[in-house]
C-alpha cells in the first residue's frame, strides 16, 4: 500500500471519529459489499506480555490506516502460545486480562474489530479462547472446543474443552466487562457476520465452523498455532480452501509466527485468506517482523452462493442449531473507501485461467472430455452412428467438429459417418472456405459442398426481399437456409445435426432463431467463447498432435477474426463483418454474464469490478456501453434461450431452461439499466 492509500484510508477514519460514530457513515460511499479484512503475524516474545501487546497495537494501527474492518491476530497471540507450564501462573493470566483492557481503550475511537488469543480462567479451569474487542467493549469470549494431546502439542495439560459451554454459556467478568463465554457466538459488523474457532477445531472430522456457517456465519476465522513440518504448509492450505468452499464462506486464517519458542517447533506465521475455495492472499512465511495480508471479502457473493444450494441450511445437530447461537451486533464496518484501494484480484477473463499453462491445460481437457461424453452418450442412447455438422471454418464449428470425432473415436465408429458440409454463401471467404475444406479432409470425414446462394436468392425473390438490401432478413435468411439443408440432410441419412453455437452467444441472443440457434444436439452450448480457441488449441497440440496438417489448419482457425460471413468481404477477400465490431467485445461479454449469473451482482457492482479488471485496455465509457448492450440484449433475446436444443453443462454457468437458467421471455431490462443510467 502505497502513501497515497494510506492518506486516504485516514482520511476517511478521520471523519468517522469526527461525526462521533455515525452508524450509517458507510452510506457516503458505495461498499459494492465488500468487507475488509486482515490477518496479522506479529512477533511475539514468550511471556513479555507488554512486548506483544505493543505488537498488536502497532498492526491495529496499521490495519486502521488501511480501512481494515476486521483484524484478526494468532492463537494465544497476547501471552504468547509456547508458554507451556507458565499458562500455570496467575501473574501471566493477570498480564493477558490487563492487556485486554488495554485493547479495549486503544479501539475505543477506531472503527476496528479485533480478535486476539487469550488465556482467561474460570471455574477453576483455563481456556484457550478468542477475544472479540470492538470499539472499547469486551464483546465476547470463545473458547478453543477441541485440545491436541498428540506429539509436541499438550494443550490439554493445562487448557480445558470449550465444549463445556456448548449447551450452557457462561457469563464471567473478564477485563472489566461481563461477558458471554461460549463457542456458538456470531457477531455482526455492517453486513458480515464474522463466527470463530481455533486451530485443532479446524483438523477435526466435524469442524465447528461448518455449523457456525450453518448459523449464518459469512466470515469464519481462526486463530491458530500451526508449526511447520515438511509439506504441512500444503496440506494446511487445502484444508483451509476446502473448509471455506464447503462453508460457501470466506477464511481468515492467523497462525503464529517469529519469536515463538523453538524448543521442538518452528512456527513460520502462516496467515492465508479464503473466499469460497479461492486463495485471496497469503503471506510469506518465516518472516522476522510483524506484518498483516489484507484483502476484501464479497458477502453479496457468498449471499448469492448459499441462496443459490438449497442443501446449504441442511439441519445441524441438535447442540448447534442456529437458534442456540448468542448474536452480538458490534456496529457499522469502517467506513471504507473501496473505489480508491480494493484489496483482492478481479480476473477478467473468469472462464480461463491465466498465468498458469498446465491448469489452463487442464481446464481445456476437462472441459472437452465432458463435451465429447455428452455426444457419445447421446449417439450410443439412439444408436445413432451418423452426425451432420455444418463446417464454416471458424472457431465454434472447428470445435463442435473436434468434439464429434473425439466422440465418434470413443465409440469406435467410423470417421465417414460424421458428415461435415460446407455452405458456402454471400460472405464466405477465400480463407475459411479453405480451412473448412482443409480440416474436413484431414480428419477423415464425409464431406459435402452445398452452395446456399442460390436457394437464397430464390427465397429472396419469394418473400420480396431486395438482395442489395444487407439487413437482418439478408442475413438470417442464410442462416435459416443452412440450417433447413443440415436437418433434411441428417432425415435423409439417419443421423443427428450436432449444434455449434457457443454460450456467450446464447448469452446475447447472438444467433438467428430457428437457425443457428437450433440443433439436434449442442455441444458447445455450456463453453464460452473466451475458452473456445483455448479448447481447440488444446486438442490440436495433444489429441490431433500427429496430424500435421490439421494441425496447421487449427492455428491458422484459431487466428481467424470471428465472424458470421453473412454479408460480402472485401475485394481482397478479408472479413468485414466482425462481430465484436457489431456486438461487443467477448471477453468483456463473458466478464458481465459470469458476474452477472454466479453471483447476482447489481449492475452497478459489475461495472465498478469490469473497470479494475479491464484498467488500461478499455475505457470507462466502453465498458458502460457494453454492459448496457449486454443487459438488454440478454433480457430481449432469453425467447431464444427458452426454446434450446440439449447440450451438455460444462461449467458453474449454464444457460439451459431445463436447469440452470429459468426466466420468462417477457421479463423487462428497466431496473437493471435504469441502475447503470445513476452512474
Amino acid at each position: 500500500m502505497d502513501n497515497f492509500d494510506l492518506i486516504c484510508a485516514k482520511i476517511w477514519n478521520i471523519l468517522y471519529i469526527c461525526h462521533g460514530k455515525i452508524k450509517n457513515i458507510g452510506v457516503l460511499m458505495a461498499d459494492f459489499g465488500f468487507f475488509r479484512v486482515a490477518a496479522a503475524s506479529p512477533v511475539v516474545r514468550p511471556a513479555h506480555v507488554a512486548y506483544n501487546l505493543e505488537q498488536i497495537l502497532s498492526l491495529t494501527d496499521e490495519a486502521c490506516a488501511a480501512g481494515v474492518s476486521l483484524l484478526v491476530f494468532p492463537e494465544l497471540s497476547v501471552p504468547g502460545y509456547t508458554c507451556g507450564d507458565l499458562f500455570g501462573q496467575s501473574l501471566l493470566l493477570d498480564a493477558a486480562q490487563k492487556a485486554v483492557v488495554n485493547l479495549k481503550k486503544a479501539t475505543e475511537d477506531k472503527p476496528i474489530t479485533l480478535i486476539v488469543g487469550v488465556p482467561v480462567p474460570h471455574d477453576g479451569r483455563l481456556y484457550n479462547c478468542a477475544a472479540v474487542i470492538s470499539r472499547g467493549a469486551l464483546c465476547g469470549l470463545v473458547p478453543k472446543i477441541n485440545l491436541p494431546s498428540y506429539g509436541e502439542f499438550y494443550e490439554t495439560r493445562r487448557f480445558a474443552s470449550g465444549s463445556d459451554f456448548l449447551l450452557n454459556p457462561a457469563e464471567i467478568h473478564y477485563a472489566g466487562d461481563y461477558v458471554t463465554l461460549s463457542p456458538l457466538q456470531l457477531f455482526t459488523i455492517g453486513r458480515a457476520t464474522v463466527a470463530i474457532e481455533i486451530c485443532e477445531d479446524l483438523w477435526t472430522p466435524l469442524p465447528p465452523s461448518s455449523h457456525h456457517a450453518i448459523a449464518g456465519a459469512q466470515i469464519i476465522v481462526n486463530l491458530s498455532a500451526s508449526n511447520e513440518v515438511l509439506a504441512k504448509n500444503d496440506y494446511r492450505k487445502s484444508l483451509v480452501a476446502n473448509q471455506s468452499a464447503r462453508t460457501l464462506s470466506a477464511y481468515v486464517y492467523a497462525s503464529c509466527g517469529f519469536g515463538e519458542s523453538t524448543g521442538d517447533l518452528v512456527f513460520a506465521g502462516s496467515s492465508m485468506i479464503y473466499e469460497n475455495g479461492t486463495l485471496l492472499k497469503e503471506n510469506d512465511r518465516f518472516s522476522v517482523s510483524s506484518g498483516l495480508i489484507v484483502s476484501d471479502i464479497d458477502i453479496d457473493k457468498l449471499e448469492a452462493l448459499r441462496r443459490e444450494k438449497t442443501t446449504f441450511a441442511d439441519p445441524a445437530p441438535s447442540v448447534y442449531e442456529p437458534s442456540s447461537y448468542l448474536r452480538h451486533n458490534l456496529g457499522d464496518a469502517a467506513p471504507t473507501d473501496f473505489g480508491a484501494v480494493l484489496h483482492r484480484t478481479i480476473d477478467p477473463t473468469p472462464f480461463v485461467p491465466h498465468g498458469n499453462p498446465e491448469k489452463l491445460n487442464s481446464r481445456a481437457k476437462e472441459v472437452i472430455s465432458i463435451q465429447v461424453a455428452g455426444l457419445a452418450t447421446r449417439l450410443h442412447h439412439i444408436g445413432c452412428k451418423t452426425a451432420v455438422i455444418g463446417i464454416s471454418g471458424g472457431l465454434d464449428s472447428t470445435l463442435a467438429l473436434l468434439v464429434t470425432v473425439m466422440a465418434f473415436d470413443k465409440l469406435g465408429l467410423d470417421r465417414k459417418g460424421i458428415v461435415g458440409v460446407t455452405m458456402p454463401g454471400f460472405g464466405t471467404t477465400d480463407r475459411t472456405y479453405t480451412n473448412a475444406l482443409g480440416l474436413m479432409q484431414a480428419l477423415g470425414i464425409t464431406i459435402k459442398e452445398i452452395p446456399i446462394a442460390d436457394a437464397v436468392n430464390i427465397h429472396f425473390r419469394d418473400i420480396g426481399q431486395d438482395p442489395s438490401n444487407h439487413d437482418v432478413t439478408y442475413e438470417n435468411c442464410q442462416a435459416r437456409e443452412r440450417t433447413q439443408i443440415l436437418m433434411d440432410l441428417s432425415n435423409k441419412l439417419g443421423g443427428i445435426v450436432v449444434g455449434t453455437g457457443d454460450l456467450s452467444e446464447l448469452a446475447l441472443g447472438w444467433a438467428t432463431y430457428n437457425g443457428d440457434h437450433m440443433s439436434m444436439y449442442g455441444v458447445n452450448a455450456g463453453v464460452p467463447k473466451t475458452l473456445v480457441k483455448y479448447i481447440v488449441d488444446w486438442a490440436s497440440k495433444n489429441y490431433f498432435s500427429g496430424d500435421g496438417k490439421a494441425s496447421a489448419i487449427l492455428t491458422d482457425i484459431i487466428d481467424t477474426p470471428i465472424s458470421p460471413e453473412l454479408v460480402p468481404g472485401a475485394a481482397d477477400g478479408q472479413i468485414l463483418q466482425k462481430t465484436e465490431d457489431l456486438v461487443g467485445p467477448y471477453e468483456l461479454h463473458d466478464f458481465f454474464l459470469y458476474n452477472f449469473f454466479r453471483f447476482g451482482y447489481e449492475p452497478q457492482k459489475i461495472y465498478f469490478l469490469s473497470k479494475i479488471a479491464f484498467e488500461g485496455k478499455y475505457s470507462d465509457e466502453v465498458i458502460l456501453k457494453w454492459l448496457k448492450t449486454f443487459l438488454r440484449r440478454f433480457f430481449a433475446q432469453q425467447f431464444k434461450r427458452s426454446c434450446l436444443p440439449d447440450g451438455p453443462k460444462v461449467g458453474s454457468v449454464a444457460l439451459s431452461p431445463r436447469g440452470d437458467w429459468r426466466m420468462p421471455s417477457d421479463a423487462s431490462s428497466a431496473l437493471w439499466l435504469s441502475a447503470l443510467e445513476e452512474l
